[in-house]
């Protein structure tokens, strides 16, 4: 292979550039949310960093819906949801064949230690107390997406 030849090897093909490092291509990330300005606030930074989101305003049928997406890399499921709390369909997406793998990761105002200890024995895999925080958002998804557990309170209320 000549030096060209290498050079054209290496060169990124157009319109990649732009997704963030560390992010896959076409990501999915389900946001299980009731409250719309909450989920605007997500589907915007997401959209931001090139992922695409899908919106799901309660636990109840959440696996269901999950089963009609092509893909799906994550899922930020607020605790408190009506019809069934984050808990509920945490237990409903672990029994799933096809989902059980996915990364959730409990979103929730209700943020203190005691809380992100009992999302941990529940079996979430992450936990980011609200208020989200735009600065922040980009790199923890990030990390959530490659593989990093990411346990955060806001403002270190621990």
């Amino acid at each position: 292979m000549s030096e060209n030849d290498n050079a054209r090897a290496n060169t990124t093909p157009a319109g990649e550039g732009a997704r963030k490092p560390g992010v896959p291509k076409d990501a999915t990330v389900l946001v299980v949310e009731d409250n719309v300005s909450n989920f605007v606030l997500v589907a915007r930074m997401l959209g931001f960093m090139g992922i695409h989101c899908e919106w799901k305003t309660s636990g109840y049928e959440v696996v269901e819906y999950a089963d009609t997406l092509p893909r799906l890399d994550l899922i930020l499921m607020d605790i408190r949801l009506p019809y069934e709390d984050g808990y509920g369909a945490l237990k409903k997406i672990r029994a799933s064949e096809r989902l059980k793998s996915v990364p959730i990761v409990a979103v929730t105002a209700e943020a203190s230690l005691e809380q992100m200890n009992k999302a941990r024995a529940s079996g979430f895999d992450g936990f980011l107390g609200k208020p989200l925080d735009p600065d922040k958002f980009p790199d923890q998804i990030k990390r959530i997406l490659t593989g990093e557990p990411v346990w955060e309170i806001p403002y270190e209320e621990r």
